[in-house]
């Protein structure tokens, strides 16, 4: 062979195998994110170290973040995902943060805050700041300190801001000044439980007027009945720190009614540079001499909870603040606004003011980042129980990792079904393509924004819209499917694309939404999953969460598979019979006897003549041409009388008529204090107990010791104040009461409390002056309340807190609150559920 001929053929041969080559060797050039497609998000699994954090402040301390919250609690985490608790609450005078606390914050508590109107019997510390100031000068000359600004309150508008320092991120806090007051009147005035004089002159503003710093007395700070005007002035609480991009030092605040204000701080002292006269800004908002710069809400609508954190790669003030009310039924939310300026003008994506035009609804105003929310967990989902979701999600700060850009949104929230339960939660912010930010649907868990590949995008979605309104309702998640042609089919319609290496853009039903998508961990499906986070050029925020691929015969194995039911055998209540599964599949029912369950699930129970009946339900799951069924053998057992086992008739005594207990012992306004005055007089049946709001009735120990029970009694108020219990039953950690004016609506309620939260609320509030029967009973976690004999909530999972022999029970007071002031008659306890029968004879008082 020819030389030629060798050098061409080693050439073809060489280009035969260089594919083969490259793809043996090592690829050291490939970049970090790899953009393979189906290779799966192979992040570490989370260990969420859970804490109740309220309005929690977030700060990070050399390699420790640090939250700050509400009620003197506070946690830290080296992470953001695993926190521990290292205060001690209320604890005094060996308070964690502050020692002695009602020594140390006097200065504050001499306006509100301690023992005092609202917070009667404790106190009211909320909402603080954490901050670290470095150009803070100390008694020693030296620089340097982390500063807490806290809120003092004793009322809806009467409050005070105050600041502490300490060397110790962790304390002790010396307490150096109260240098912001609401709730103060032109003239001398009480609120009721509270011997503070709210005349202005016991605030502050007599010595700035006296000093030259404020110019006088704005008759604007008061109505014409000498009453503080909050529908345009602030109440003085939610204090937060930052800089601008000049490196001066702003403080942000207010709550609800009149909007949240502004200030610029001295950085070496930490008290505010009041405007000293009263004005306008350029734009026409107002500037107050003592409250300073109004930049959002205002006309006694809510808002509060406010925070700001410039941006420097957006060049913008990012100022987020939370509408509603915090409760589990208050729509408490997130919404989010933007300024080139650190004094405002704030505006929306619509380019709306932050500060409302007037007396208008705010929930066209500003950007809505979430609300009530679940991801809806359906048969055949991976997992366990309802799915994922949050109630009341509010009161945040911002962690902006200045090096990486990383934005991480910090708050509390509460959850589906477990009442006023609240724990702290932290989920990425990203910024969309212009400049918006946006809530990852999941809490973070470690992971970072990365590019992701076309063909993983494609799949069925859960899907949530938050919208615009807000309310106690939660939104549950759609379905939706993004096709590979960039189609979007089911609850909406619409086309979707990814731009750039992660940046979603979906147009649904005519709106254009801008995002990303991200990989996050699900831990309903204990997975990492594909989700989409964006918003809407009308400010509102939609999310959708990835579905695990599935054929069609696996979603109907899946769906026959975690198709269960407990108790059918004794089936005393209705089935939540589910008509969708998985992957939207849809499931349908089929009874053999609809007189003893029908195919909604509905049950009828007989008498004990008649003694069980029973039926046999059948489902039939189907997923286009895959269909399968199940049967279920129910059983219905008959109604059964419950046992009487106590009977309080109060006929000018306290004994328990069926002889099984002893008699109950009267008591001061707690349980474990002394005192109380023991009256009689007229009731439903010859006499009722009279309760005179100071005293309270110790029922004889184990009243209660099962998980099977009734109570049942009449009832009077004479006034009705939150929380005030009638019926107690419990220990300091876990106890249920029946409240006339509950905290969710102020409707009358059985709930319990403590480390097991649950609401069951009727439909309305009982009226004072007038008698009504009131009964619950529990049935190994059902729960049932009436009223008057009417059902007026049956649920499931109610804790079991009196198979305790420890539980104290009491009528009239508890550990904790304002005594009950009213009558009382016939007491009745029973061991097991009360039947229909004796329903009607209690509440109709055929004695």
């Amino acid at each position: 062979m020819s030389k030629n001929k060798r050098i061409l053929l080693f050439i073809v041969l060489l280009f035969v195998a260089l594919p083969f080559i490259i793809a043996a060797s090592p690829n050291n050039n490939l970049p970090e994110q790899n953009n393979k497609p189906n290779q799966g998000y192979d992040g570490e699994v989370p260990n969420f170290g859970e804490v109740s954090v309220h309005d929690p402040s977030i700060i990070k301390d050399g390699d420790t973040f640090y939250a700050f919250g509400t009620h003197i609690e506070a946690a830290k985490s080296e992470d953001l995902i695993s926190w521990d608790r290292f205060t001690n609450g209320y604890e005094t005078p060996d308070n964690s943060l502050y020692g002695d606390l009602s020594e140390n914050l006097a200065g504050s508590f001499e306006w509100a805050g301690e023992d005092d109107a609202d917070s009667s019997g404790g106190f009211a510390v909320w909402a603080p700041d954490i901050f670290y100031n470095e150009d803070y000068v100390n008694e020693d000359g030296s620089t340097g300190a982390y500063m807490i600004y806290y809120s003092a309150s004793s009322t809806y508008i009467r409050s005070a801001i105050g600041y502490a320092v300490a060397q110790d991120i962790e304390g002790p806090y010396e307490y150096v000044d109260t240098i912001l007051y609401s709730g103060f009147t032109r003239d001398e005035a009480y609120d009721e439980n509270s011997d503070v004089n709210k005349q202005w002159e016991n605030t502050n503003i007599k010595g700035l007027i006296d000093d030259g710093t404020l110019e006088g007395v704005n008759a604007d700070w008061f109505n014409s009945d000498s009453s503080y005007n909050n529908t345009m002035y602030p109440n003085a609480i939610d204090a937060t720190l930052f800089y601008d991009d000049e490196g001066k030092l702003w403080m942000t605040y207010g709550s609800w009614s009149g909007g949240i204000f502004l200030l610029e701080l001295d950085k070496e002292t930490g008290q505010p540079i009041y405007p000293g006269e009263n004005g306008t800004t350029e734009d026409g908002r107002m500037i107050d001499e003592y409250f300073g710069t109004k930049i959002a809400g205002g006309y006694t609508k809510s808002g509060e909870g406010p925070y700001i954190v410039y941006d420097e790669e957006t060049g913008y003030y990012y100022l987020y603040v939370t509408y509603g009310w915090l409760g589990a039924d208050g729509g408490y939310h997130m919404r989010a606004f933007r300024a080139t300026e650190p004094d405002g003008p704030y505006l929306d994506v619509q380019d709306q003011d932050a500060v409302l035009p007037g007396d208008v609804s705010n929930h066209t105003y500003g950007n809505k980042l979430m609300g009530n929310f679940i991801f809806e967990r359906k048969v055949g989902d991976p997992g366990e129980g309802d799915g994922l979701g949050y109630v009341s999600p509010g009161h945040n700060s911002v962690y902006l990792d200045r090096e990486t850009d990383e934005h991480y949104l910090i708050f509390h929230s509460r959850f589906p079904n477990t009442g006023e339960v609240h724990e702290m939660r932290v989920h990425n912010i990203y910024m969309n393509e212009d400049d918006w930010p946006v809530i990852a649907p999941y809490r973070y868990s470690g992971e970072s924004l990365e590019k992701v590949n076309k063909k993983d995008l494609s799949g069925d979605y859960k899907y949530i819209n938050h919208g615009q309104e807000y309310g106690e309702e939660i939104t549950s998640s759609e379905n939706i499917t993004l096709h590979k042609n960039n189609k979007v089919t089911g609850a909406v319609e619409g086309t979707w694309k990814k731009t750039g290496q992660y940046n979603a853009e979906l147009t649904l039903d005519g709106s254009t939404y801008k995002g990303v998508f991200a990989n996050q961990w699900d831990s309903t499906s204990e997975s990492y999953v594909m989700t989409f986070t964006a918003m809407s050029d009308k400010g509102i925020a939609v999310w959708g969460s990835k579905q695990q691929p599935m054929s069609d015969e696996e979603v109907v194995e899946a769906i026959l598979e975690d198709l269960n039911f407990e108790g059918l055998d004794a089936l005393t209540n209705n089935l939540d019979l589910p008509t969708e599964g998985t992957h939207m599949a849809e499931i349908s029912w089929e009874s053999s006897d609809a007189s003893v369950i029908t195919d909604e699930g509905n049950i009828t129970r007989g008498t004990e003549e008649e003694g069980a009946q029973s039926a046999v339900l059948t489902a039939t799951i189907t997923k286009n041409d895959e269909s399968a069924t199940k049967t279920f053998d129910v059983t219905v057992p008959p109604y059964e009388n419950a046992d009487l086992t106590a009977h309080f008739d109060f006929e000018g005594n306290l004994a328990d008529q069926q002889g099984s207990f002893g008699d109950g012992t009267v008591t001061g306004s707690r349980i474990t204090e002394e005192g109380g005055n023991l009256q009689f007089d007229a009731g439903v049946n010859g006499n009722a107990i009279y309760f005179d709001g100071s005293t309270g009735v110790n029922l004889p120990d184990k009243l209660i010791t099962s998980n099977k029970y009734s109570v049942s009694f009449w009832l009077n108020p004479e006034e009705l104040s939150t929380y005030t219990t009638t019926f107690f039953g419990g220990t300091l950690d876990n106890w249920i009461s029946l409240v006339p004016k509950g905290p969710t609506g102020d409707r009358t309620m059985l709930w319990s409390g403590s480390s097991s939260w649950y609401d069951a609320t009727a439909s309305y509030q009982i009226n004072t002056n007038e008698w009504t029967h009131v009964a619950f009973s529990v049935n190994n976690g059902t729960v049932k309340l009436y009223l008057n004999g009417e059902e007026e909530y049956i649920g499931s999972n109610f804790p079991d807190v009196l198979s305790n022999e420890d539980a104290d029970f009491a009528l009239a007071v508890n550990h904790w609150d304002t005594p009950f002031k009213g009558y009382m008659d016939e007491l009745k306890v029973f061991e097991g559920e009360i039947s229909p029968n004796q329903l009607d004879e209690l509440s109709s008082n055929n004695e």
